[in-house]
């Protein structure tokens, strides 16, 4: 074919991809369709017909792109460049107006404007577009990082792979926030066919678009009928914006689906009619919303405003009132938790409390069940605090007939025996015996949990296990099991005992702020833990720290102080960071990048590699100053390709984009061997 028909080709190409954007825009964002679903498939059959066969024209914003071939490997870590703060919660109209009134004591003498949007129950997401295309998605997470779920993401099809052009530009870089859900058309037909086939059902639609997200087949998600609102901006470079109205309207320019029911208030007493008008409504929905989104409008006044480190001062979740529902409690039993703390909590009768099935409430304390004066037998009210936790609210006294049973908190402890202390101001219980089963078994669970050691195959039952037979003392003690005691153990075979051993020994080289959020400090999470660690070069210099010296340090405070002496003071401790320390385990600061060789580069990884695990060649390319995707686009520099690598090695070669292997990246970085 000489060059000219080649152009005719690649032209056709261009206007199809423009033509299927448009009606792609039109029927999933806007929900007006302008053709048929027969004359839609006409054009998209004939521009994959072109495709197959001329394959050097495929681009990955292409509309026949959106859902991969294989399986994924796995999910990456990506760490926000915005952090995805999470939302102070209100509950009432008064705590909306105490909102205001914060907002205006800090904005003195200034006019200030709200906008009110709905608030999807779903799973919010960053989407990030390079000149216009989309290339990495990632969900929430912890709010600093979160897992790279691009693939999945690019099967919504109200998510735009490319973005369309305002006054012929787009910026180079966009991220912008949104919020995944499922319809509630989509999650019946979806519980249906899972009872067909005698799947486990989900419990509410937000369960459902999470579990979709993190299945491992993007063909699998593509089923799923998942769908999205856009409501924030993330980072972003080339734009500018001075009212964030301006940038939802912006979003919708662009080819973004935004909820058509924001609302540019004036002032408080309208964003409070306004909500309560959807407090009514929400039902009639064909998806879920769980409250209200109250934003100061003006971005400047945002910028001023600030955050804490949790949430931003300039907007707040307005939550509607909690579902009650009334049920029998059969009993009440007391929890041990990984700080000693006991916890009675109520057995009830099933029953469904906001989209799911609730058998036990907590009681909160002591205090609390006098407050309520609640009683085994006793009818009780449950809903769910923030609409996640259930708890017992209320007692229908009314409803008793002598028989039911005062409860009494016990003097010692339910696990263990020892006595149970309460000191003064707290109104909690604790087992203070440090070598309490239910303790050791709760810490150990944090100590290998995701965001502090990630020792993949750690799991309850096999903690359980452990403390049971005494194979551990406590968590300093997983670095010294032995194959021989590891296979005696139930469910665990030599392959298993393999792999379990291996991901204890790589967590042993984890980054300091990990190691110290799993040693349990009380008070101490992800973030405290990495501000920690920013301050102090290891375990050490920080256990020797004096509470003047934790208490100056910004975002720690009193209590945090407090909690870090009193912790590092314990004989038990000091005895458990001996034993860390001899195994091996990483206590000290590593400097994350060691050299800017591969600045600018972008690399993705396929197969198995010999001398990495994908954790580690993921930290690697980073300290070295590159950046790691999790999927293969023209934007992409190397693609490392180890034994049996998957379909990305096929992209790769399609696209043009340079492979390399394990021992010509360690040349790139300058290891040797």
């Amino acid at each position: 074919m000489s060059g000219r028909d080649l152009e005719k080709v690649k032209k056709e190409i261009v206007e199809l991809r423009e033509k299927i954007r448009y009606h792609d825009y039109k029927y999933y964002v806007e929900n007006m369709p302008e053709i048929s679903d027969q004359a839609y498939d006409a054009l998209y059959k004939r521009l994959k017909e072109l495709e197959e066969k001329y394959p050097q024209f495929i681009t990955p914003d292409s509309p026949t792109q959106r859902i991969g071939g294989k399986p994924l490997e796995g999910f990456q870590t990506v760490k926000h460049k915005v952090p995805m703060l999470s939302m102070d919660n209100t509950y009432s109209e008064d705590e909306i107006k105490d909102f205001d009134r914060r907002v205006r004591k800090l904005l003195p003498k200034e006019e200030v404007h709200y906008v009110v949007e709905l608030k999807i129950d779903g799973v919010s997401v960053s989407l990030i577009y390079e000149n216009g295309i989309f290339v990495q998605g990632a969900t929430r997470g912890d709010g600093y990082q979160g897992d790279d779920v691009t693939q999945n993401l690019r099967t919504i099809r109200s998510i735009p792979l490319k973005l369309h052009s305002v006054e012929g530009k787009v910026p180079p870089v966009l991220e912008v926030r949104g919020e995944v859900y499922m319809p509630r058309k989509k999650f019946e037909e979806l519980n249906k066919e899972r009872k067909k086939n005698g799947e486990p059902l989900f419990a509410n639609p937000r369960n459902a678009t999470a579990g979709s997200l993190k299945l491992l087949d993007p063909n699998l998600v593509a089923k799923r009928g998942l769908d999205i609102f856009v409501w924030g901006l993330g980072y972003y470079e080339g734009i500018g914006f001075k009212k964030h109205h301006q940038v939802l309207e912006y979003f919708k320019k662009v080819g973004f689906k935004v909820n058509p029911h924001y609302k540019f208030c004036k002032s408080i007493n309208e964003v409070i009619k306004y909500c309560q008008v959807w407090n009514e409504k929400k039902d009639f929905l064909d998806y879920a919303i769980d409250g209200m989104v109250i934003k100061v409008d003006d971005l400047e006044q945002q910028k001023r405003l600030g955050a804490t480190t949790k949430a931003p001062r300039w907007l707040i979740a307005y939550k509607f009132p909690a579902e009650r529902t009334e049920t029998i409690l059969k009993d009440i039993v007391v929890q041990v938790g990984r700080t000693g703390t006991l916890t009675p909590v109520a057995v009830v009768d099933p029953v469904f409390v906001s989209g799911t099935i609730v058998s036990r409430a907590s009681l909160h304390n002591e205090d609390q069940i006098k407050r309520l004066d609640v009683r085994i037998g006793d009818h009780v009210l449950i809903e769910k605090a923030g609409e996640i936790i259930p708890q017992v609210v209320g007692v229908l006294k009314e409803k008793r007939t002598g028989k039911e049973k005062k409860f009494k908190m016990p003097d010692k402890c339910p696990v263990c025996g020892e006595k149970v202390v309460r000191e003064l101001g707290e109104v909690a219980v604790r087992c203070i015996n440090p070598l309490c089963p239910a303790q050791l078994k709760n810490s150990i669970k944090h100590f290998a949990s995701r965001d502090a050691m990630d020792i993949e195959g750690l799991g309850e039952a096999l903690i359980d296990q452990l403390v049971d037979n005494k194979l551990v003392q406590d968590y300093a003690d997983l670095y010294y099991l032995k194959f021989e005691q590891l296979i005696r153990l139930e469910r665990m075979g030599p392959k298993s005992v393999e792999n379990l051993l291996r991901a204890i020994s790589e967590s042993k080289d984890r980054p300091l702020s990990r190691v110290i959020y799993a040693l349990g400090i009380r008070y101490v999470g992800v973030h405290i833990a990495e501000v920690l660690a920013e301050r102090f070069n290891s375990i050490d210099e920080l256990a020797k720290a004096s509470f003047a010296q934790l208490n100056i340090i910004p975002e720690i405070g009193p209590t945090i102080a407090e909690s870090v002496v009193s912790f590092f003071s314990l004989p038990r401790t000091r005895e458990v960071i001996g034993k860390l320390k001899k195994a091996g385990v990483n206590l000290v600061r590593k400097e994350e990048k060691v050299s800017d060789v591969l600045k600018g580069l972008t690399f993705v990884v396929t197969g198995t590699l010999k001398g990495y695990t994908r954790k580690e060649i993921e930290d690697t390319i980073k300290r070295y100053g590159g950046r790691v995707a999790s999927s293969v686009s023209r934007l992409t520099n190397y693609l490392i390709v180890g034994e049996n690598p998957g379909s990305k090695l096929d992209k790769a070669r399609q696209l043009g984009v340079k492979t390399i292997t394990e021992e010509e990246f360690n040349k790139m970085i300058g290891k040797e061997g």
